[in-house]
């Protein structure tokens, strides 16, 4: 099923919405104040204050809010993530508790917002979580700020430029995408509640699973001076938002972490997953039963553990020799780090080696790349395990023997060979680099052949 196939589904309303929610049980009337184990800050960060809500210790995770809610929409995830993690929530540029402000929403600026919270609170790295135009600047975030994000979570909103976004526009529901400026927020105004009732009804499978506490909650705080006014702007930077990522996708290709896909049933479903295929390498999709696109708020429980599962998530090591398990796409294998000389390499200083599994060094099963540049040469060597190398790209010229000058076959993308254990071989690349991969089971070591003694 293609993307725009997929977001046919999006475009369902009314009883053909209810009619896709399935049998998962209404949400509950949950709760939208934090803890005890929460303190607030107001973060002065890039021309601005933020209101943020800070909690628990441990790995940091950042949850970002969207329109029609504040931070305070991830209070019930916020507390069982607290138990394990640092749990910091910000109201974004604007809009909640944060200081009014009449500019800055495009959401590359927002995500310099969030970087300066994360400074300020010491926070080097953190999962990302996000809803709606949190979407859009935790993705800002995740691609201009990459070392600062380990994981991310999309929920049920497209982010502007990434994928099929002018199909998506001509959704007939989405005409508030281009709904804003003054006269737009005096027809608004004193009607606030009016206005979000739309929102919260049309965007869930069942409004009643929208809790009336939450509604009266909300249409308060964005009924204060300028709230709304930030609202609208949010959505009237969505044009810069699309060039900014089409302009980064085109120069840096696509994000490397893993990205966690989360569609209600009655709103994006799979097609979240589908459109983040396209700004994003690793994808996991998710789809919550029962929910439309108030995740947090329809279907709080079953949100939260596919949140949960997804940070607490981690890969399977290779363990008392078994192969651990790993299923990765070319361009997932592309993107993988680098490194220089290791366990199981020749330790030549220009070639650069990518693990992507085991380690060459321990007990078990490994698979490694060595990515090696043109006019390369890797003297007469042996290793302890018998080993398995297939070329991925370029020409690959490969013999065994002790002398570099014994017969050389030239390989090339499909080309295999064998490195019998204490075997002496050899290889080197010409005008052409090459990229070759190799496995073997381990612990590997590599152990140069002297030269013959010349005659």
């Amino acid at each position: 099923m293609n993307v725009l196939t997929k977001l046919r589904r999006f475009a369902l309303t009314g009883a053909a919405l209810a009619g896709l929610a399935g049998t998962a049980a209404p949400a509950a009337d949950v709760p939208t104040e934090f803890t005890n184990a929460f303190r607030t800050e107001e973060i002065a960060t890039n021309g601005t204050t933020l209101h943020v809500r800070v909690g628990g210790s441990g790995p940091t995770v950042v949850l970002l809010h969207g329109y029609g809610e504040t931070g305070d929409m991830w209070a019930p995830l916020a507390a069982n993530l607290a138990r394990t993690h640092t749990v910091i929530v910000p109201d974004l540029r604007g809009m909640g508790l944060s200081a009014s402000a009449d500019a800055g929403f495009e959401k590359v600026n927002q995500a310099n917002d969030i970087v300066g919270v994360m400074d300020m609170l010491h926070a080097s790295r953190a999962d990302i979580v996000a809803h709606d135009i949190g979407n859009m600047v935790a993705f800002a975030l995740a691609s201009r700020h990459a070392e600062r994000v380990s994981k991310l979570v999309l929920m049920d909103a497209p982010v502007p430029g990434v994928g099929p976004w002018e199909e998506i526009l001509k959704n007939p529901l989405l005409w508030h995408f281009r709904f804003g400026g003054p006269d737009m927020e005096r027809l608004v105004a004193g009607r606030e509640r009016i206005y979000l009732d739309r929102f919260w009804n049309e965007f869930s499978a069942n409004p009643a699973n929208f809790p009336e506490a939450s509604r009266v909650h909300y249409a308060q705080l964005y009924a204060a001076p300028g709230r709304m006014h930030a609202g609208f702007r949010q959505f009237a930077a969505f044009d810069q938002d699309a060039i900014d990522n089409r302009a980064w996708l085109s120069a840096h290709g696509k994000l490397h972490m893993p990205v966690l896909a989360i569609g209600g049933a009655a709103s994006f479903g799979p097609a979240m997953a589908a459109v983040m295929q396209a700004g994003a390498i690793d994808v996991q999709e998710q789809v919550i039963v029962g929910s439309g696109h108030w995740l947090m708020e329809e279907q709080p429980a079953a949100t939260a553990t596919a949140i949960e599962t997804f940070l607490d998530e981690k890969p399977v090591a290779a363990e008392s020799g078994h192969l651990r398990q790993t299923a990765l796409t070319l361009e997932q294998a592309q993107a993988m780090p680098q490194s220089g000389a290791g366990a199981g390499t020749s330790g030549v200083a220009a070639i650069r080696t990518v693990l992507l599994s085991g380690d060459p060094a321990k007990p078990g099963p490994y698979v490694l790349e060595i990515h090696v540049p043109s006019n390369t040469a890797i003297a007469p060597h042996t290793h302890r395990d018998d080993r398995f190398a297939t070329v991925i790209s370029g020409t690959w010229y490969f013999g065994y023997g002790s002398r570099a000058s014994d017969a050389v076959k030239p390989l090339t993308a499909g080309g295999l060979y064998t490195e019998p254990g204490g075997v002496a071989h050899f290889a080197f690349t010409r005008a052409e680099g090459a990229v070759v991969r190799l496995t073997g089971i381990g612990p590997s070591d590599t152990s140069f052949v002297p030269a013959p003694a010349s005659r």
